[in-house]
Parts: C-alpha cells; structure tokens; sequence
C-alpha cells in the first residue's frame, strides 16, 4: 500500500497551524501537528520571518509531499485580513520553495468532509479530527486543529477514501 504524507497549514500572524498525517489504504494516522507562534512586541517583518523559518524546519523534518491550505475568507476586521495574507503569502512561497503541491479548499468544504455538515463550529470540528485520527484528546490549540482538517479534507478529496465529501 503506497503513503501519502499531507501537512495542512492554518496560517496567521499571531499563529500559524500545521498538521502532518499520513495516508495508508484506508486509514489516516497523525504524524505531528503544533503551532507556530510569533509574539506581538516583534517587528512585523521579522514575524513573517520566523514562520517562514519554522515552517521550512517542519518541512525538513516531516517531509510532506503535499500541501492543504484554507482558502481565505473575508473578515469583518481589515487589518486581521491583511496579516493573514501575508501569513498565508509566506506559507504558499515556502511551500513553492520546496515544490510541494498546494491544494485550496474553502472553510465549509473542510467542515463538511471532516464533519458531515458545512456549519460546524470550531469544537466540533476538533471533535471529528480526534475521531478521525483515533485520539485521545481533540487537538490543541484550534489552529492546529484547523490544519489537521484541511490534511484530512485533502486525503478525502483526492482519494478513494471519500467517507463524507
């Protein structure tokens, strides 16, 4: 049976979310997940830096060989919008960087194939990913909760293994 590794990534200024699973067959085990934090007093720049870094350590580490992003969505509060762009603009460089496939998916599309239901909330959400990877807590905090969706949206999209999509 071939492996598949797939990292999704929750990207944010504050916080950026990953979550490396592999699919086997059938199954979908985790690897790793964990959030990248940049602290507020730093220099924006430098923050955009540090998740480009460490993002770039995971990558070496876990070697995915495919990536799963949310798709942005409009926010009510401009400026939070503007820092998750670059986050996000950073995440899709580094990912290029090391010619990985990105695939894009919308918020309510990860709900509903991680849920069933594209108007889950964010503890369901951590509900079914727990489930889902056979854990024993829900993963914590919801930003990589976040990411480990959008891996397993990603393995259910592009696999025979479309349980709810």
């Amino acid at each position: 049976m071939q492996k598949r590794r797939v990292i999704g990534i929750d990207p944010g200024l504050a916080h950026t979310g990953f979550g490396v699973i592999d699919a086997i067959g059938n199954n979908i085990r985790l690897v790793s997940y964990g959030v990248i934090e940049t602290p507020s007093n730093e220099e924006h720049g430098t923050r955009l830096l540090e998740i480009y870094n460490r993002l770039v350590a995971v990558l070496m580490e876990f070697k995915p060989e495919q990536a799963a992003m949310e798709e942005l969505y409009f926010a009510r509060n401009v400026s939070s919008a503007m820092s998750v762009s670059e986050a996000k603009g950073v995440v899709t460089m580094c990912l290029a960087q090391q010619a990985l496939p990105l695939s894009m998916y919308r918020p309510n599309q990860i709900k509903y194939s991680v849920t069933g239901t594209k108007t889950a909330d964010k503890k369901t959400v951590e509900q079914y990913v727990k489930i889902l990877l056979n854990l024993e807590t829900e993963p914590k905090p919801d930003h990589a909760a976040d990411a480990l969706a959008a891996a397993i949206t990603h393995v259910f999209s592009t696999s025979q293994m479309n349980y709810l999509v």
